[in-house]
């Protein structure tokens, strides 16, 4: 398995570009490492396969977005809704994610494509480990985990797949390292859906939950429930959603009169991605339900529709 840093986030990069160039020297240093055999240094292996093909940098470990920008652009995609296949989105954050930094880029660079180096090491990714540091923002909580973590994981399965012709399957572990301090401090490793579940239980389908967000209004829960269902569409996307999270989704916060009729009056358009989430999920295939509750999401998307036109006339009239 190679050890793959292929990732850093547009801030850590830029805020910590000291702390890249030690990490890029210490990567060019287990390289060229002397007396030690390529079973025991995966970096030193395949730095050399790289190096017996030409590569330059084949010790390049470091990988973000192009100098001077952030994003992968995966969760604005899925936002948007403007992609088709799952595939799509991880070669979307492969082809955002082929710089390479550290010291060794030499001549004053920042940032150097160098997509063979990212490409070999995607072909011989078997697992992927993201830490979470904080109980605040967890996987579900935020658009960035799965439009880096989860589409990491979709562009090696995509790039193993395409040289092999078999659909393998990834792993991701989750480092929870929030759960105290000292040397009895326990650091649970979690795969990644068995982490979905927990956080989806414990937030987005947890009634004591909604209900606090509910008593927020307009820019605070109902704008929180809304990206929280884009969300869910991210992580089906690039892993997998289980269908009872759909299913109870849709049960708290559609098909809930009570609720529904909170969300709509507290932010129209965020009632009405919440609807639009899980019709998109359904047509995707990612979620499977009823005929008869399809049909009567699509009444509420088409009333929510109507609403949210209704208010933009009246802004623009207010105007």
């Amino acid at each position: 398995m190679a050890l793959i840093l292929s990732f850093l986030s547009s801030c850590y990069r830029d805020t910590f570009a000291n702390v890249v160039d030690l990490l890029d020297d210490m990567f060019e240093r287990a390289s060229s490492a002397p007396d030690e055999p390529h079973e025991m240094n995966f970096i030193k292996k395949h730095a050399a396969e790289l190096a017996k093909d030409g590569v330059e940098r084949p010790a390049a470990r470091l990988f973000s977005n192009p100098p001077g920008d952030y994003g992968s652009m995966v969760n604005e995609v899925v936002g948007s809704g403007d992609w088709d296949k799952e595939e799509s989105l991880g070669e979307l954050w492969k082809g955002r994610n082929v710089f390479s930094y550290g010291k060794n880029e030499g001549g004053g660079k920042v940032g150097t494509a160098r997509p063979k180096v990212l490409e070999k090491l995607l072909s011989t990714t078997e697992r992927v480990v993201q830490e979470i540091d904080s109980v605040e923002y967890g996987l579900t909580d935020i658009q960035e985990y799965y439009a880096n973590t989860g589409a990491l994981k979709k562009a090696a399965e995509n790039h193993q797949k395409s040289a092999t012709g078999k659909k393998k399957t990834v792993s991701v572990s989750i480092v929870e390292a929030f759960g105290g301090t000292g040397e009895q401090a326990k650091v649970p490793i979690r795969d990644l859906r068995d982490t979905l579940r927990i956080e989806y239980r414990a937030k987005l389908l947890n009634p004591k939950w909604r209900d606090a967000m509910l008593k927020q209004g307009s820019a605070g829960g109902a704008y929180e429930i809304s990206q929280r269902m884009t969300a869910m569409v991210g992580w089906a996307a690039t892993d997998e959603v289980d269908n009872f999270v759909f299913d109870q989704a849709a049960e708290r916060y559609a098909l809930d009169d009570e609720v529904a009729e909170k969300l709509r009056m507290s932010n129209p358009e965020a009632f009405k991605n919440v609807v639009r989430r899980l019709l998109e999920a359904n047509g995707r295939g990612m979620w499977k339900t009823t005929d008869e509750v399809l049909d009567k999401l699509r009444d509420l998307y088409s009333d929510a529709d109507d609403m949210v036109e209704q208010v933009a006339t009246t802004v623009r009239r207010a105007k």
